[in-house]
């Protein structure tokens, strides 16, 4: 099978290789439908994530089964499915409590930038359609096993609920589902905060009511002025840098949440401004095992279409070029067909 290989920051390759095998009985191997390029996989694309052997890259999937564990229930082979970048039992008591990519048998998905995958504990992990999804619903569902799911759980985490105002903090592929998520949730305003013409266009689309395209102090600022100087009642950070996470502190108004579920990388915390700043704070990996349910029932019923959000299409052999697409912001997010 074809499959992609990181040697070096950069040096992204699609290759020949063997196709997976189930290693465990509650293994599944899927054929893929689609895969896509995270923002996530440019930490280690662009050297900021150190590694020592060759990776194989991709954690976003979706796609039909063709083979099964022995301990396998709840999906069988020929059905179309979506999983979770984050693979859980889903029986333990963090996943009892909604805390799927805390499970404590918990695995990261790996090795989906390719024509085949293997996917351990499934029947905690899957979700299984009815039947097959129409072509055009394929990159939704992609979205939702992970970038949806993290900008939506970014949203609860943020206690995003009806009528109030929410601030997204980043353009990117999960902050954009973010915007999706809050209007969802019910937000009566969505502020965006985004330089670049294409992403406000879609952020608008998805249902932001306000962009701010300023950064640091002035975009505090221009929140503040926006909100009569009283900040934000939930606020998405969706970035993972330290100037990110401080504008999202200093947004927020007291006895708010902020849902980070941007990598950190670099942040720190004066604890007494976050102290005194009486500011809740949640997030991490998503738990998108929770909420793919539902998130699938909306696509399917064509009720949100967080497939746009992929203005890039591939084949898989041409995965170097989403990569450098992405990392040189040409694209938002790019899909690869398989």
């Amino acid at each position: 099978m074809l499959g992609t290989q990181l040697y070096a920051p950069g040096d992204v390759r699609i290759e020949e290789m063997p196709e997976p095998t189930l290693q465990k009985p509650t293994d599944v191997t899927i054929r893929l439908a689609a895969t896509c390029v995270c923002g996530s996989d440019l930490w280690p694309y662009r050297g900021l994530n150190k590694f020592e052997r060759p990776m194989h890259m991709g954690h976003e999937y979706c796609g039909t089964v063709v083979e099964v564990g022995s301990a396998v229930t709840s999906v069988k082979p020929g059905q179309f499915v979506v999983g979770s970048f984050c693979l859980s039992d889903n029986t333990c008591p963090h996943c009892r409590y909604g805390f799927q990519s805390s499970c404590v048998q918990r695995e990261f998905m790996t090795g989906a930038q390719s024509q085949f995958a293997r996917v351990p504990l499934a029947d905690g992990t899957l979700i299984a359609l009815d039947q097959q999804p129409d072509d055009d619903l394929i990159p939704s569902l992609l979205a939702a096993s992970d970038v949806l799911g993290t900008g939506w759980y970014a949203a609860v985490a943020a206690r995003v609920e009806p009528g109030c105002t929410a601030v997204v903090v980043g353009d990117g592929a999960v902050g954009l589902m973010g915007v999706l998520a809050a209007r969802q949730l019910g937000a009566a305003r969505v502020i965006t905060m985004s330089r670049h013409k294409a992403r406000q266009e879609l952020a608008l689309d998805y249902g932001a009511t306000d962009i701010v395209a300023e950064r640091g102090d002035d975009g505090v600022a221009k929140v503040k002025a926006l909100t009569d100087q009283i900040g934000a009642d939930a606020v998405l950070e969706c970035v993972g840098t330290n100037e990110s996470m401080q504008q999202a502190l200093a947004i927020a108004r007291p006895g708010s949440m902020i849902g980070y579920v941007g990598v950190p990388h670099g942040v720190q915390f004066d604890g007494g401004r976050l102290f005194y700043s009486q500011t809740g704070m949640l997030g991490g990996p998503a738990p998108v095992r929770r909420f793919l349910p539902k998130l699938i029932d909306l696509i399917l019923t064509r009720q949100i279409n967080p497939g746009k959000v992929f203005d890039l299409q591939l084949p898989l052999a041409d995965v170097a070029e989403g990569y450098k697409a992405m990392d040189e912001r040409r694209a938002i997010k790019a899909l690869l067909r398989v």
